[in-house]
């Protein structure tokens, strides 16, 4: 059964989309939503946005936010069969989950590198968790001169930029800049920060994740006559809804600066649709829930607006769905 859906909510789920979710497994391959909440405010209904490309009985994890290696254990997933990793960007609710990955595996002693690929800005971001792993790594088990592997040893990272084209264990992956951060085009920010939009082509199959993006004529063409897309989605008002439930004194110009960051960043139903529309994508799934959980009447409502604009099959996502 979904996680984190009250019955109402599920049947009102059902109604009103088509079944293309599954029970999660690694039988074949496929795409599970591991972690469908959206930051900044964490949820007990959903985890941190994390999901499982399944490939050749590999599994390639895309987007790492915290509970995932939980959410790998649910998915009756082993960390070993976890072959590499690509980060969309680096904000924390993406990325909160990498440091159990690695550090677990460390711990259990699975010597095969594990690739990182990600935006500029990766290194740097997992030097910190490797140097994090140390400590543990030096004393190991406790027992006398039975250290762990070196942590730099089992990890590599290949930063990715706009347009990358790369070939991964059979798949190809395609990545372009979306429109998540709005830096002038090439200025030393824009150089130095970039989120990403990833497209996974597999024998017979193609499957491309937004990531966080606002509206983008790039992502469009990125997204071009995929079998399915999976996409981010705000709801502005019941986000700031939550941020304020959850940080009542949020500072004026920071409660300013975030629903500048929502309003521009992000993609509403609306946007969803035309995306979608103007792509032919062959099915839609919405993830990055950051306004939590939404009842009968929301799901009705998102699917109307994205039906106004997008008319094929249409699935909001919960946690462990497969696709």
């Amino acid at each position: 059964m979904r996680s984190g859906l009250s019955r109402l909510a599920l049947a009102a789920m059902v109604a009103v989309s088509p079944a293309v979710a599954q029970q999660a497994s690694t039988g074949k391959d496929g795409f599970i939503t591991l972690g469908t909440m959206g930051g900044p405010v964490p949820s007990p209904e959903r985890s941190q946005p994390a999901n499982a490309l399944v490939h050749a009985g590999g599994v390639y994890l895309v987007d790492a936010g915290d509970g995932t290696v939980q959410q790998l254990a649910r998915a009756g997933i082993q960390l070993p069969q976890v072959k590499a990793v690509f980060l969309s960007h680096l904000h924390a609710d993406h990325t909160g989950g990498l440091s159990a990955v690695l550090g677990l595996r460390n711990q259990i002693n699975v010597t095969e590198r594990l690739t990182v690929y990600g935006p500029p800005g990766t290194k740097e971001f997992i030097a910190g968790i490797v140097a994090s792993m140390q400590p543990a790594a030096r004393v190991g088990y406790g027992i006398p001169g039975q250290p762990w592997a070196p942590p730099a040893e089992t990890v590599t990272v290949v930063e990715l930029t706009d347009g990358a084209h790369i070939r991964v264990d059979g798949i190809t992956v395609t990545a372009v800049q979306n429109t998540h951060y709005d830096f002038a085009p090439g200025s030393a920010e824009d150089l130095s920060y970039k989120s990403l939009a990833l497209r996974f082509d597999l024998p017979g199959r193609s499957i491309v994740y937004t990531g966080d993006t606002g509206p983008s004529a790039e992502v469009e063409r990125l997204a071009k006559d995929a079998d399915l897309l999976v996409s981010e989605m705000i709801d502005m008002a019941g986000t700031m809804a939550t941020v304020a439930r959850n940080a009542p004194n949020m500072p004026v110009a920071a409660r300013q600066q975030l629903e500048r960051h929502l309003s521009t960043h992000h993609l509403t139903p609306d946007a969803v649709g035309q995306l979608a529309a103007a792509a032919s994508v062959k099915a839609l799934v919405i993830t990055h829930f950051a306004a939590g959980t939404p009842d009968p009447v929301r799901i009705r409502d998102y699917v109307a607006q994205i039906h106004a604009r997008f008319k094929g099959p249409v699935t909001l996502a919960s946690d462990l769905d497969r696709f």
